[in-house]
């Protein structure tokens, strides 16, 4: 304890002195006055499968954990290796550990940790309960925020989530009295959470003082005994001090010279030297161990700066899977191996529509992989609003397929931690629009394996309903698929049809990407997306289009329920049209082989034009087909408006038959 704690003031202390003004170091934030604890808590953490998450400030608890300190040093400096390869800033941790607790990566965005932590607890109790694996019997995840992070969604949804289903998991709040420069009572009514949650029901609460010794140790010894018991969730809050800024650029002249004073008559690490010395040591000792402390700082700085920047050709590796496996993460890494694969589809009995299609994928991947989970607002008893999960929770239990809080963020976050722990969640949002509080989850999600260079990756499979239907609105209706292929990692599916719909969320499942699995409202029960069933191995891979029909006079470029309107306005006349299925990656290939045959192009989509899936693929036409066209490349489109609720106003806002047929008119006779 002696050691660690100092080691991480002289990291501190090399930083600020030296590091930081040389510019070595660009982001720096002092854990002075949170540090006894944090390693207090971190050597507690003995079980392989335990995991935690921090924050920002939470170097002392991944030193107590075993990170290497050149790593710590190195990524600080944002050198090659460590916890980015330089990708990421030093401050935000990761640290896979395999065979040993890992502490998950750790995100820029405050709060977001608490979501992605309670996934992991709930990851634990299934791999106990549901998968028998003993050695997940008494783990469990530990998440750290600081008193700042108890007013974001990302806290209350874990906490929801944690207590309602008694999950393994303890909340360590750091109370140091500001967020930056806002005072704890703008966070939580009084300025103390555990107070504020004393009524908040299947929550053990503990407090006290973070700068104490013994008490710390006291305090922290019984919230991980609550929590390895299995008695449920633990909140544990200990006030600390800040002894230095927010970060090394912060003044602090938002705190009178006074307070600053009794701050640092707070300092825990001569309360730790009185506890110890000479009870358990001699001063001497002490002594020794700080000068040990100072030289292997030193000696981890020299290794540190030994290392070169990162070579700026690798920046664009690993943003999704390549041939290399992640550290941590996804079922792949759990001993997972897929069933040969089948391309070719082997269609058997009566056509189906896509709600059916994706009901007996989900059916089947369930019974063959004890690792897949379904889980979102409404799939359990009522089976979907879309009825899309109807009769899977009775037929795998509610352990497999379970309804959530009404928390997208709640949803999403949980899904991340649980591919993390190795399971392979399918997380459902109800509608297209609901998906935006979950946004921050499923940006931090999909560059996970890119900011740890390839140590940590999250691969699920999030199915979203979405786009118009009898009617519209803007909350219902919305398509924006366009965001989901500007959020780097993620792949996004948008099938037209049933089979397409079968082939592509079984690669997903079976994949070690996250996925967006698009399900287009008018096409989950349209006549013309109905196929037979292609097989319980039938899979297609992302980044191949289908010829929908051929044609020597113009190509048409779509997807989703545009592809019905497009093949009903080509009907007489000459039109290669093509179904994208998938956005990201797209069939650049395909569409340029076919344009550089037809010379014109037409691009159809539902989506908003401004900023649309359709500009990039008209870029992609103009840079590297230009000479072989005969007419300018084309979008048709929604204007840049929500969906109007009318079926009249609706109708008016899509792309039409007619509008269609009118601008094959047009291009053709250019």
């Amino acid at each position: 304890m002696a050691y660690l704690i100092q080691v991480s003031r002289a990291l501190d202390d090399l930083e600020e002195r030296v590091l930081v003004p040389e510019k070595k170091v660009l982001y720096q934030f002092s854990a002075r006055g949170h540090d006894l604890a944090q390693i207090l808590l971190g050597l507690k953490l003995t079980n392989v499968n335990d995991a935690a998450c921090g924050y920002y400030r939470s170097r002392p608890l991944l030193l107590a954990m075993g990170v290497e300190l050149a790593d710590a040093l190195g990524s600080s400096m944002a050198r090659a290796g460590g916890y980015s390869d330089g990708r990421d800033i030093g401050v935000v941790f990761n640290y896979p550990n395999p065979g040993g607790p890992a502490a998950l990566p750790m995100c820029g965005g405050v709060g977001a940790q608490y979501t992605p932590t309670a996934g992991w607890a709930q990851a634990v109790d299934y791999c106990s309960k549901v998968l028998k694996d003993s050695s997940y019997d008494d783990a469990m995840s530990v998440v750290l925020g600081g008193d700042g992070s108890v007013a974001t969604n990302g806290f209350w949804a874990a906490l929801t989530a944690a207590t309602t289903q008694k999950l393994p998991m303890l909340f360590y709040v750091e109370d140091n009295g500001y967020g930056i420069s806002v005072p704890s009572t703008f966070q939580t009514p009084g300025g103390d959470i555990a107070k504020n949650l004393s009524g908040f029901q299947g929550l053990h609460i503990l407090t006290g003082d973070g700068s104490k010794p013994e008490e710390s140790a006291t305090l922290i010894s019984d919230a991980i005994e609550h929590v390895r018991s299995r008695q449920g969730p633990c909140l544990l809050r200990l006030k600390v001090p800040r002894l230095q800024g927010h970060s090394f650029q912060d003044t602090q002249t938002y705190k009178s010279a006074e307070f600053v004073k009794n701050e640092w008559a707070q300092d825990p690490l001569p309360r730790l030297r009185e506890f110890l010395v000479p009870e358990v040591i001699t001063g001497a000792e002490w002594d020794a161990i700080e000068e040990d402390a100072r030289a292997t700082v030193e000696k981890a700085r020299e290794e540190a700066e030994a290392r070169p920047v990162s070579d700026p050709l690798r920046v664009t590796r690993n943003v999704f899977y390549e041939d290399e496996l992640q550290q941590r993460g996804g079922q792949w890494t759990r001993g997972y191996s897929a069933p040969a694969p089948q391309e070719n589809p082997k269609p058997e009995g009566p056509r189906i529509n896509m709600v059916a299609a994706i009901r007996k994928t989900l059916d089947h991947e369930l019974a063959t992989n004890p690792r897949v989970l379904v889980f979102g607002e409404d799939v359990g008893p009522k089976g979907g609003v879309h009825a899309v999960t109807l009769g899977l929770q009775d037929k795998y239990g509610e352990e497999r397929v379970f309804d959530t809080s009404l928390s997208e963020e709640g949803i999403i976050g949980r899904a991340v931690g649980m591919a993390m722990a190795g399971l392979m969640p399918v997380p459902e949002i109800q509608f297209r629009k609901y998906a935006d509080p979950a946004a921050e989850q499923i940006n931090d999600c999909g560059t996970m394996r890119w900011r740890t260079n390839n140590r940590f990756a999250a691969p699920m499979v999030v199915r979203i309903p979405g786009g118009f239907f009898k009617c519209g609105d803007p909350w219902h209706s919305q398509t924006n698929e366009v965001q989901f292929v500007h959020s780097p990692g993620w792949k996004v599916a948008v099938p037209s049809n049933a089979e397409d719909a079968v082939g592509l969320l079984r690669t997903s499942m079976r994949g070690n990407d996250p996925v967006i699995f698009f399900e287009h409202r008018a096409m989950l029960d349209a006549a013309s997306a109905r196929r037979p069933y292609p097989g319980d191995d039938f899979v297609l891979p992302f980044g191949k289009a289908r010829t929908v029909v051929e044609g020597d006079d113009l190509t048409i470029v779509t997807w989703g329920a545009m592809v019905e309107r497009c093949e009903k306005a080509a009907e007489g006349r000459s039109v290669h049209i093509i179904d994208l299925r998938t956005l990201m990656p797209w069939d650049r290939e395909a569409v340029l082989a076919s344009v550089r045959r037809t010379h014109r192009c037409l691009i159809v989509h539902e989506d908003l034009g401004t900023a649309g899936f359709g500009a990039e693929i008209s870029a992609v036409v103009a840079d590297e087909a230009f000479l072989d066209l005969d007419s300018p490349v084309v979008r048709l489109t929604m204007p840049d408006i929500p969906s109007p609720h009318h079926p009249l106003l609706m109708e008016y806002a899509l792309p039409s038959v007619e509008d269609i047929r009118a601008k094959i008119d047009f291009l053709v006779e250019f």
